[in-house]
């Protein structure tokens, strides 16, 4: 029935039991999900954002309960349905779509088995396994799957990232759900394949009616752009909702004004003003602070606050604040004033400065093994190309934002001037001084010299070894301190990255995303390089800690006129941090020159595509995706040409496709790899491409 909801949250609170006793993880949250509507359910790593989607699906695990309140779907109250018909709801009413697909699908199974083993057990009448198998066909051709038979027969680790995210969707809209939970299901993609997922999954969502949606992210413009009404969760507990455009555009709530102004927007950079991130962290579940949950972070907390827990007021009937002073919020009592600031280093021409870094027709190829078939039939050797003739030059103190999409090659060409993979050929100077091809090679004075900032700090510490430890290792082993100079300097770096010196004695596994990203950025500085090289390095952040590494990078590298190469697929980061923008498309460089010309307008239809891809906020308009035909080309099998010229939407004929591009200059450093004049390109632009 239309007037009914989905989905009705009443009260609820979900906790974990531990040694201590429980800790409430959810706290009292109330909400509703109405057929067709999408709401969006935002906030840091830790705010409850996951442990509500479980709590919807009463899949807590052995440590988790419901410990007050209800979850009906379609009017049936979850606690209490045996397990049975808990598993003929899941089966029937509920899909869940996770962040992680590989994670997710089984390895051992081809792709059209496991679609079909979803339907075979949520199928409301007996089917056929030859029924179930034709069905599954069909839903990978309803998510857009090229080749849908050849997709079913793949085991998962054949498939792209966007390749297994559209078949995790397939398996999650067989039958008739009533509710689909989207669980950060574009986090770990590029953002034309996000862009993609994301534009299917509202054409799917919008062709069906009746079935409630409940889109889990921290991603504040994908939620924008894809859901009807938000959810604002703070420390498991729900401090604002309210219609999606009325609440980016006039939030009610400190904290959501937080994570907005904690976003680069369009014409925002690094060098008139810095980001606002919230102050501090979120509070541990077993230290919650007494009244309002976010008055230690909270610029307009009041003495009433620090004792008293704010109740959920009701400003207008469709919208929701838990907020003393959110009247004042309205007003614009945190509006941010535009700060400006001298003109550093970064604005002058990239000609005026002596340049730190430069790249000459750098290629890596990695062979591809023969099998017998290969012998026997005398084929030639292949090999996968990489990085295919790259030029590039940095100057000293500014930042080079190398950008494309996932299998582009920006990883590997990072991975080739540090040093981890020995390029194929062409030459690489730091400086006057040429880089050997790899590590081994490198005198102990160069490799301290350049640094590398990876996109997983966990990944990247020792877990072993504490902060101190981490830091002090390459300032005696690159810098030659002695022990007792060394922790001088850890103290040092750490007051650096706004790190208490406390922290030296900690553990990685004690700190928080940001914190640890804090310190693999203090290592980095360790050495005190010439060039530090970041790889995707605030990527799986949240918004308000990126904003605060953003702002840290900007000040290091003023302090200490530090060069970066950064890489990125979020061109809105690139566009507030960098100074100079690379495109790369399998291996080779489409365009590249100052940031101010590359993306405003983009000129390259490769720079458009990503750029017309990323979401935005209200009041900002909408942009409109391009859709790029098929995955990016495997890197065996380059099309001959252009090599853009197989998703092209500006595609010209037999010249694409025969002809390689000539660069097109069009001055000030700013170059183009494309068949079509400037004048031409230009005049393609619309009015909302731009950054």
């Amino acid at each position: 029935m239309q007037g009914v909801s989905i989905l009705e949250i009443d009260n609820l609170t979900v906790g974990y039991r531990g040694a201590e006793g429980w800790r409430d993880a959810v706290r009292d949250v109330t909400l509703r999900v109405a057929p067709g509507e999408r709401l969006g359910v935002v906030g840091e790593s830790g705010s409850g954002k996951s442990t509500l989607a479980l709590a919807t699906l009463r899949f807590l695990g052995a440590g988790g309960a419901i410990r007050a309140g209800t979850v009906r779907l379609r009017g049936v109250d979850l606690a209490t349905l045996s397990p049975g018909a808990l598993r003929a709801i899941w089966a029937r009413d509920v899909r869940l779509v996770p962040q992680n697909p590989l994670a997710a699908l089984n390895p051992s199974l081809r792709i059209g088995d496991q679609v079909a083993e979803a339907i075979l057990q949520g199928a409301a009448r007996t089917i056929t396994p030859t029924e179930a198998r034709r069905q599954a066909l069909d839903l990978l051709r309803l998510v857009r799957l090229a080749d849908p038979e050849r997709v079913a027969g793949g085991y998962p680790h054949e498939l792209s990232g966007g390749m297994q995210q559209r078949a995790l969707i397939a398996m999650a809209l067989h039958g008739d759900p009533a509710l689909l939970i989207l669980d950060e299901p574009t986090t770990s993609l590029d953002v034309t394949t996000e862009a993609a997922i994301l534009t299917l999954l509202a054409d799917l969502t919008n062709k069906s009616g009746e079935r409630a949606t409940l889109f889990i992210s921290h991603n504040l413009g994908i939620v924008a752009r894809m859901c009807d009404r938000v959810a604002v969760l703070y420390a498991g507990e729900l401090v604002e909702t309210g219609p999606t455009a009325a609440l980016f555009a006039t939030p009610l709530h400190p904290y959501t004004v937080g994570l907005i102004d904690s976003l680069p927007r369009p014409g925002m950079r690094h060098t008139l003003r810095p980001l606002r991130p919230i102050p501090g962290a979120i509070p541990r579940l077993d230290d919650l602070p007494r009244g309002c949950v976010f008055h230690p972070r909270c610029p307009l907390a009041l003495d009433r606050c620090r004792t008293e827990r704010p109740p959920l007021e009701a400003p207008t009937p469709d919208r929701q604040v838990r907020c003393f002073r959110w009247r004042e919020v309205e007003r614009g009592a945190l509006a941010s004033a535009e700060e400006t600031g001298a003109i550093l280093l970064s604005e002058l021409s990239p000609s005026a400065v002596e340049p730190v870094l430069s790249l000459s027709g750098v290629e890596k190829l990695f062979p591809l093994r023969r099998g017998l078939g290969d012998r026997l039939a005398r084929r030639p050797p292949r090999a996968v190309r990489a990085v295919d003739g790259v030029d590039l030059r940095l100057g000293r103190g500014r930042t080079l934002g190398v950008v494309g999409e996932s299998g582009s090659g920006k990883t590997t060409l990072a991975r080739c001037v540090v040093g981890l993979e020995e390029r194929t050929r062409g030459e690489i100077n730091l400086v006057d001084v040429p880089l050997a091809p790899g590590l081994e090679q490198r005198a102990p004075a160069v490799l301290r010299r350049i640094q590398m900032v990876f996109q997983n700090p966990q990944e990247a510490l020792n877990p072993y070894l504490t902060i101190g430890e981490a830091l002090r290792r390459p300032l005696m082993r690159l810098g030659r301190l002695t022990r007792a100079e060394a922790d001088r300097r850890v103290a040092r770096l750490l007051d650096a990255v706004k790190l208490d010196p406390g922290y030296a004695a900690r553990y990685p596994a004690q700190l928080s995303g940001g914190e640890r990203q804090r310190v693999a950025i203090a290592r980095a500085f360790a050495a005190e390089p010439d060039l530090v090289l970041l790889d995707e390095s605030v990527s799986a952040l949240d918004v308000s800690v990126q904003a605060a590494v953003l702002n840290l990078l900007s000040e290091l590298r003023r302090r200490n006129g530090t060069t970066y190469l950064f890489i990125t697929h979020d061109l809105g980061v690139v566009s507030y941090l960098a100074d100079d923008v690379a495109v790369i498309y399998l291996g080779q460089v489409l365009e590249e020159g100052p940031v101010e010309a590359v993306l405003q307008p983009p000129l390259h239809p490769y720079t458009e595509a990503l750029l017309s891809a990323l979401p935005t906020l209200p009041p900002d308009p909408p942009r409109t995706p391009i859709a790029l035909e098929g995955d990016i080309p495997a890197p065996t099998a380059i099309p001959s040409g252009c090599r853009f010229h197989t998703r092209c939407h500006r595609f010209l004929g037999p010249i694409c496709a025969q002809e390689e591009p000539p660069w097109r200059d069009a001055g000030n450093g700013h170059r183009i790899r494309c068949h079509i004049p400037l004048e031409e390109l230009s005049g393609l632009q619309g009015s909302d491409v731009g950054f």
